[in-house]
């Protein structure tokens, strides 16, 4: 079934970055039946609520979490959280994410332009010796700060996260140096408080690595989208959740 014993039909709430929705030539809309939540959802028989932007990191979940008031419309009938966040986290970052973020606030016009291009322009040549946007133990931080939100408010609900995806993005210069650090730190975090976790790696290596996901060398195909789904639906079942709708919950 759907729905839980008072008839409210469940939802599946994921907090995301553009991985998540974007697909082999760009943004879709969160219905779109091929990206991963909607595949995983559709497996369920649930709904989704997917709440994300291009360049979150595990900071950017806890303040949607916190101060969003479409997560707090979607926790009370959630069947399940998602954090699909971790990627960013992980990625070389040349300026602090703070004034990386400020860019966009800069005026006039032609001096934003100028300031985006300029950091365009240096983000590759200066990624392969740059951190991470997120430190390893901020990352965790934020995750567990977030986890340990929801659990207040809803007890014993299935959380699962995710490891970081991989990339050949020429923007970043191809390098993901930050990778094995968030993955040592997540991985502990999720041993300690009993999270399933999903290796984005596995799911989409192979298909990103060849050069098949999205030309930009980040994003994914449908194939990967697939992949990604299968992996979720286990981790979903290790956190409790039935795999199939049939199963019921």
């Amino acid at each position: 079934m759907s729905s839980d014993p008072t008839g409210v039909r469940r939802t599946l709430l994921i907090f995301c970055d553009s991985l998540s929705y974007y697909g082999p030539t760009g943004g879709l809309p969160s219905d779109d039946p091929r990206i991963w939540p909607n595949l995983v959802a559709g497996q369920l028989d649930w709904d989704v609520e997917l709440i994300g932007r291009i360049g979150w990191t595990s900071r950017d979940v806890w303040w949607a979490a916190t101060q969003d008031p479409r997560s707090w419309a979607a926790l009370p009938r959630a069947g399940a959280v998602i954090f699909a966040t971790s990627g960013m986290d992980s990625l070389p970052s040349p300026l602090p994410t703070a004034l990386r973020e400020l860019i966009r606030y800069v005026r006039p016009p032609r001096l934003r332009r100028w300031a985006r291009d300029g950091y365009g322009w240096l983000q590759p040549r200066l990624s392969p010796i740059a951190r991470p946007a997120l430190p390893p133990h901020l990352t965790v931080e934020y995750l567990e700060m977030t986890r340990a939100a929801i659990d207040f408010n809803r007890p014993g609900i299935p959380v699962v996260a995710s490891l970081p995806s991989v990339h050949i993005a020429p923007t970043y210069g191809m390098s993901h140096r930050g990778r094995p650090g968030t993955v040592a730190a997540i991985s502990a975090w999720a041993a300690e408080h009993g999270v399933p976790l999903v290796d984005l790696k596995a799911a989409v290596g192979e298909e990103v690595m060849s050069g098949r996901g999205n030309p930009d060398g980040i994003h994914w195909n449908f194939e990967a989208h697939q992949a990604v789904a299968d992996l979720m639906l286990k981790g979903l079942a290790e956190a409790g959740v039935p795999a199939s709708a049939a199963d019921g919950q």
